[in-house]
């Protein structure tokens, strides 16, 4: 199979039957051979019956249903598990995402022998205030980070190798880093392509202003654990011998001082100050000690990605 079209969704009944004729004719324009995989996250309105509609009249449509509101990503990381094309594009439902980019997408993983290409909405017809100023503030610091160089972090129009998407786990709201992830797991070969945004037709949009300091939570999660999610005490038990070894000296300077009488020690606000980085400094060691020992008891501490074996 040629391509797989993930699709999460939420609450996107009206969209659906256009979202879908427009996928349909790309892909016989084309000749590919397909699949789009729609993930119902938990709506409230008639989409399921949309997908079931869809599925009735064409076997390439795929329907998952969640019980409940899980979010964007665990649609996607659940999608991923059931795709089996050669290459996995993800879209938004809303028709602000155009098929019509899905060839060209495909031919940079195929030819460009790119892992992953992420779309860039170069112009967009989204709020200034509300969307474009933050999102772009977010993407800076995201590009600082990370060390990738994209422009839209957060576009929902990507492709991916195969290998890639069977590779990660996306959860939380960790649909926005799927690069950062991509590119922790190995898959540095990342590209961008310029996109066109259109304006959404149908519906309202399901992300509030909350989801920027989620989205920065989640950065820090990321980075904290692709450079020491395996080696935690390298983070906590540095920065505790630091804070330790401050406090200590600070301390003594402080008794010597108490010693020559130049100081007392209960109304002193430097000797609180050097027991508060003492204490701090050995809870920081101790929190990197217990992590060690966790990591080292994990089921998956010795499970990596291996990308090709000569073992024979």
């Amino acid at each position: 199979m040629d391509i797989s079209i993930v699709v999460p969704l939420f609450n996107e009944d009206e969209s659906l039957p256009h979202l879908a004729e427009w996928i349909d004719r790309v892909m016989q324009q084309h000749g590919f051979s397909y699949e789009v995989i729609m993930v119902d996250d938990g709506s409230k309105d008639n989409s399921w019956n949309v997908i079931e509609s869809l599925r009735a009249n064409n076997s390439a449509y795929k329907g998952i249903k969640f019980r409940r509101n899980y979010g964007k990503s665990a649609a996607l990381n659940v999608g991923f598990s059931h795709a089996q094309g050669d290459v996995v594009i993800t879209m938004d439902a809303d028709l602000q995402d155009s098929p019509d980019e899905v060839p060209e997408l495909y031919k940079m993983i195929k030819e460009g022998g790119f892992d992953l290409v992420s779309g860039w909405k170069k112009k967009r017809y989204d709020s200034k205030l509300a969307k474009n100023i933050p999102s772009k503030f977010f993407n800076w610091t995201t590009r600082v980070m990370s060390g990738i160089h994209l422009h839209d972090f957060n576009c929902g129009l990507k492709a991916y190798r195969r290998d890639v998407v069977k590779s990660i786990e996306v959860y939380g709201e960790m649909h926005r880093y799927i690069p950062v992830i991509a590119k922790w797991a190995g898959f540095t070969k990342i590209g961008e392509k310029v996109v066109q945004h259109r304006k959404r037709e149908f519906g309202v949009t399901k992300f509030g202003l909350n989801r920027f300091v989620n989205g920065y939570l989640d950065l820090m999660s990321i980075m904290f654990m692709s450079k020491f999610g395996k080696q935690p005490m390298h983070f906590f038990g540095l920065v505790g011998s630091m804070s330790f070894i401050m406090g200590f000296v600070a301390l003594v300077v402080v008794v010597v001082l108490r010693l020559c009488g130049r100081i007392a020690l209960t109304t002193s606000v430097w000797f609180y100050l050097s027991m508060l980085f003492v204490l701090l400094g050995a809870m920081l060691f101790l929190a990197g000690f217990l992590g060690e020992l966790i990591c080292r008891n994990s089921s998956t501490r010795n499970t990596y990605l291996i990308e090709k074996e000569l073992v024979d």
